[in-house]
């Protein structure tokens, strides 16, 4: 059985199909790329299956069990969690405060109690801050975690953005264009992390990305969409040599 099975996924905006009768399985451990020329729908899927917005028809069924129409909070806790393609983080709390906030889906705790310390929070503080330094030794910001996140570099908040993901203790991880705007050696840094969490951690992942060469050396598998429809989906290598996805890229 898939970790997360796609069946018949629609998405109307009026009378345009954003996404249309898309089916497609994520296997648990696997990195599964899913591309399509700008407009394809990429993004939109990841929106229905993390819950922002409910799909027109179709079934997402994740760990076997149904979350179509779940609200975003209640697929989090199910163990989906997203990197965003914006840089989505507290801009002027400091790098630990931002994961910690990211524990909140998995304590009985708010973001207030994080961010304004009640006591709840407190009585748990040390053993999450002992866990938001190892995150943050992961991604490589363990020297920048008394910093404000918004003094940091480009590259710096995209991996905080990626360790406030990791700490809602993800199984599934949507990565919406991770490496962009980075330069080579900070595409190469974020490309080997995510092969850790892969190998070391057990995260399966999911990334939309327009740098191909990312693409085609991380994942296991791709799915090409266009305009809402899946017309390929096989190995990277399989991939670059399909027509019809040459055709979608390049014209015919």
């Amino acid at each position: 059985m898939a970790l997360l099975e796609v069946r018949g996924l629609t998405k109307n905006f009026g009378g345009l199909a954003a996404v249309n009768a898309l089916d497609f399985d994520v296997n648990e451990g696997e990195i599964l790329g899913v591309i399509g020329p700008n407009g394809a729908g990429k993004s939109t899927v990841f929106n229905l299956i993390c819950g922002s917005i409910p799909p027109t028809s179709g079934t997402l069924t994740f760990q076997g069990k149904q979350i179509t129409g779940l609200p975003p909070h209640a697929i989090a806790k199910r163990g989906i969690a997203r990197l965003f393609q914006g840089n989505a983080l507290f801009p002027n709390y400091t790098v630990i405060t931002n994961v910690l906030a990211g524990f909140h889906l998995h304590t009985d705790l708010g973001w207030f109690g994080f961010l304004f310390g009640s006591p709840s929070a407190r009585r748990r503080e040390e053993i999450l801050y002992s866990k938001a330094m190892e995150i943050l030794q992961f991604v490589g910001l363990a020297d920048e975690a008394d910093r404000i996140a918004s003094s940091q570099p480009h590259g710096n908040q995209r991996h905080l953005c990626l360790a406030i993901a990791l700490a809602a203790e993800p199984k599934l991880l949507l990565l919406d264009e991770p490496v962009t705007g980075m330069n080579d050696e900070e595409v190469s840094g974020m490309l080997a992390m995510i092969r850790t969490l892969r190998e070391k951690r057990g995260i399966t992942c999911i990334i939309v990305e327009h740098n191909m060469k990312a693409v085609m050396g991380l994942c296991d598998r791709i799915v090409t969409i266009c305009y809402g429809k899946k017309i390929a989906e096989g190995s990277p290598k399989e991939t670059s040599e399909n027509p019809a996805v040459i055709e979608a890229y390049l014209g015919a």
